[in-house]
Protein backbone atom coordinates (compact mmCIF):
# COMPACT_ATOMS: atom_id res chain seq x y z
CA UNK A 1 0.00 0.00 0.00
CA UNK A 2 1.56 3.62 -1.12
CA UNK A 3 0.67 6.48 1.84
CA UNK A 4 -1.31 8.69 -0.03
CA UNK A 5 -1.62 12.41 1.62
CA UNK A 6 -5.04 13.51 1.13
CA UNK A 7 -5.29 17.13 3.45
CA UNK A 8 -2.80 19.33 5.57
CA UNK A 9 -4.76 21.75 8.18
CA UNK A 10 -2.73 24.80 8.56
CA UNK A 11 -2.99 27.09 11.63
CA UNK A 12 -1.52 29.69 13.61
CA UNK A 13 -2.05 30.54 17.20
CA UNK A 14 -1.11 33.00 19.55
CA UNK A 15 -1.94 32.75 23.21
CA UNK A 16 -2.49 34.74 25.86
CA UNK A 17 -5.24 37.10 27.25
CA UNK A 18 -6.24 38.02 23.86
CA UNK A 19 -5.38 34.91 21.91
CA UNK A 20 -6.39 33.80 18.45
CA UNK A 21 -6.57 30.87 15.95
CA UNK A 22 -6.69 31.10 12.09
CA UNK A 23 -6.82 28.81 9.95
CA UNK A 24 -4.73 29.22 6.47
CA UNK A 25 -7.53 29.61 4.31
CA UNK A 26 -9.30 31.85 6.43
CA UNK A 27 -12.36 29.39 7.31
CA UNK A 28 -11.30 29.70 11.24
CA UNK A 29 -10.87 32.47 13.02
CA UNK A 30 -11.38 32.56 16.46
CA UNK A 31 -10.70 34.97 19.60
CA UNK A 32 -9.49 32.65 22.63
CA UNK A 33 -10.35 33.74 26.17
CA UNK A 34 -8.40 31.85 28.65
CA UNK A 35 -8.64 29.27 29.39
CA UNK A 36 -9.41 28.33 26.00
CA UNK A 37 -11.99 26.10 26.49
CA UNK A 38 -12.68 26.53 22.50
CA UNK A 39 -9.71 24.15 22.08
CA UNK A 40 -11.85 20.96 23.93
CA UNK A 41 -14.49 22.58 21.14
CA UNK A 42 -12.36 22.50 18.13
CA UNK A 43 -11.12 19.10 18.90
CA UNK A 44 -14.87 17.66 19.35
CA UNK A 45 -15.96 19.43 16.32
CA UNK A 46 -12.95 18.01 14.36
CA UNK A 47 -13.50 14.52 15.62
CA UNK A 48 -17.17 14.25 15.32
CA UNK A 49 -16.98 15.47 11.82
CA UNK A 50 -14.28 12.57 10.79
CA UNK A 51 -16.06 10.25 12.91
CA UNK A 52 -20.00 10.42 10.89
CA UNK A 53 -17.56 10.26 8.05
CA UNK A 54 -16.12 7.25 9.41
CA UNK A 55 -19.94 5.91 10.05
CA UNK A 56 -20.38 6.29 5.98
CA UNK A 57 -17.60 4.53 5.07
CA UNK A 58 -18.45 1.52 7.33
CA UNK A 59 -22.13 1.46 5.98
CA UNK A 60 -20.50 1.57 2.47
CA UNK A 61 -18.38 -1.25 3.17
CA UNK A 62 -20.90 -3.41 4.62
CA UNK A 63 -23.51 -1.83 1.97
CA UNK A 64 -25.78 -0.52 4.36
CA UNK A 65 -27.67 2.45 3.36
CA UNK A 66 -28.24 4.79 5.82
CA UNK A 67 -31.51 6.15 5.76
CA UNK A 68 -30.89 9.79 7.37
CA UNK A 69 -27.63 11.65 8.25
CA UNK A 70 -25.87 10.46 11.78
CA UNK A 71 -25.68 12.90 14.27
CA UNK A 72 -22.54 13.34 17.09
CA UNK A 73 -22.91 15.09 20.11
CA UNK A 74 -19.26 15.00 21.23
CA UNK A 75 -17.82 15.89 24.75
CA UNK A 76 -14.45 16.73 25.71
CA UNK A 77 -13.32 17.32 29.32
CA UNK A 78 -10.37 18.81 29.96
CA UNK A 79 -9.46 17.29 33.69
CA UNK A 80 -7.07 17.78 35.92
CA UNK A 81 -5.22 14.95 38.88
CA UNK A 82 -2.36 16.52 40.98
CA UNK A 83 -1.34 19.51 38.56
CA UNK A 84 -1.53 17.03 35.52
CA UNK A 85 -3.64 17.56 33.43
CA UNK A 86 -5.91 15.15 30.97
CA UNK A 87 -8.43 14.33 28.35
CA UNK A 88 -11.66 12.34 28.93
CA UNK A 89 -14.37 12.20 25.42
CA UNK A 90 -17.24 10.53 24.75
CA UNK A 91 -19.20 10.62 21.44
CA UNK A 92 -22.68 10.02 21.62
CA UNK A 93 -23.91 9.13 18.14
CA UNK A 94 -27.69 8.88 17.29
CA UNK A 95 -28.24 6.61 14.07
CA UNK A 96 -31.92 6.95 13.27
CA UNK A 97 -33.82 4.28 11.80
CA UNK A 98 -30.88 1.52 11.72
CA UNK A 99 -31.04 -1.60 13.77
CA UNK A 100 -29.24 -1.14 17.07
CA UNK A 101 -27.51 -4.35 16.90
CA UNK A 102 -26.01 -2.72 13.36
CA UNK A 103 -25.41 0.11 14.81
CA UNK A 104 -23.45 -0.86 17.12
CA UNK A 105 -21.39 -2.51 14.95
CA UNK A 106 -20.91 0.83 12.51
CA UNK A 107 -19.90 2.33 15.67
CA UNK A 108 -16.99 -0.21 16.38
CA UNK A 109 -15.95 -0.61 12.45
CA UNK A 110 -16.03 3.85 12.30
CA UNK A 111 -13.82 3.75 15.85
CA UNK A 112 -11.47 1.37 14.12
CA UNK A 113 -11.37 3.41 10.74
CA UNK A 114 -11.52 7.22 12.18
CA UNK A 115 -7.80 9.03 12.11
CA UNK A 116 -9.11 10.81 15.73
CA UNK A 117 -10.09 7.76 17.49
CA UNK A 118 -6.88 6.25 15.83
CA UNK A 119 -4.58 9.01 17.77
CA UNK A 120 -6.56 8.75 20.93
CA UNK A 121 -6.69 5.30 21.28
CA UNK A 122 -5.04 4.16 24.77
CA UNK A 123 -4.11 8.15 25.30
CA UNK A 124 -7.26 8.82 26.37
CA UNK A 125 -10.54 7.77 28.05
CA UNK A 126 -12.97 7.71 25.33
CA UNK A 127 -16.45 5.35 24.77
CA UNK A 128 -18.89 6.01 22.12
CA UNK A 129 -22.90 5.87 22.95
CA UNK A 130 -25.58 4.82 20.77
CA UNK A 131 -28.10 7.07 21.44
Amino acid sequence: MTEKLLFTGKTHNKGGRDGFTRSSDGELDLRLAQPHPAAERLFGAAWSACFIGAIEVAAAQRKIKLPVDPEIDTEIDLNADGGSYFLRARLNVSLPGIERDVAEELLHAAHEICPYSKATRGNIDVSTNLI
